[in-house]
């Protein structure tokens, strides 16, 4: 059975091109699993505190596959990277992505994986303060994308975000996206792709997470 996802497909800051994102043909089964980054659900470590207000943490939460995610948090920034032990995880280019605004990760995580249970692609909903966005009291809205990364083998990398405001299948280009991209992605070389159309979350980065 063939499965397609319409949409758009354009790399980061360029111009929209239409396409057709379709699913991997018959007898390649995809699945999703789900698991919790939420800290209540994860080991804390690594907190850092000023004037007796916790300033950072780190956190480290169980995964799928063998790999661990680890999160950090600093000044109410967070970056995601995922691997075997800290000393790989944060070796990875995810563990060094970093964003401007005010953001975070929500607290559940899909993993892709094929018909042997290994995951290739991790997709996480991401939020940030969209200082350009503000609300009646002078607030940033907060800009809701999801992102896709690439899994071992190879780099720990984003590949892909979806504007969840502006795709109402967020989550199925999200899906495609992980089966089409990911494990081929070339951190070093590729741009993240731009997935779906060109919201408030995608047009208010700058630059992009």
């Amino acid at each position: 059975m063939l499965c397609r996802a319409e949409g758009r497909f354009a790399s980061a800051g360029a111009a929209v091109v239409a396409t057709t994102l379709a699913c991997i043909s018959a007898g390649l089964a995809f699945e999703s699993r789900y698991t919790s980054i939420a800290e209540a659900q994860c080991r804390k470590f690594d907190v850092v505190k000023i004037a007796n207000t916790e300033y950072g943490a780190s956190r480290v939460c169980a995964g799928r596959g063998a790999y661990k995610v680890f999160i950090h948090e600093q000044d109410l920034r967070e970056t995601l990277t995922v691997g075997r032990t800290i000393k790989q995880a944060s070796k990875e280019p995810a563990a060094h992505d970093h964003y401007g605004a005010f953001n975070h990760y929500e607290d559940t995580i899909e993993w892709r994986s094929g018909k042997d249970g290994l995951p290739y692609a991790l997709i996480a909903g991401w939020s940030f303060a969209d200082n350009e966005n503000v609300d009646p009291t002078g607030r940033p809205n907060s800009a809701r994308l999801l992102v896709v990364f690439r899994l071992p083998p190879g780099p720990v990398c984003k590949v892909a975000y979806i504007d969840r405001a502006a795709d109402s299948d967020a989550d199925a280009l999200a899906r495609t996206a992980a089966d089409e991209i990911a494990r081929n992605f070339k951190s070093a070389t590729d741009k993240v792709q731009v997935i779906g159309s060109l919201g408030p979350a995608i047009s208010h980065m700058a630059p992009p997470p």
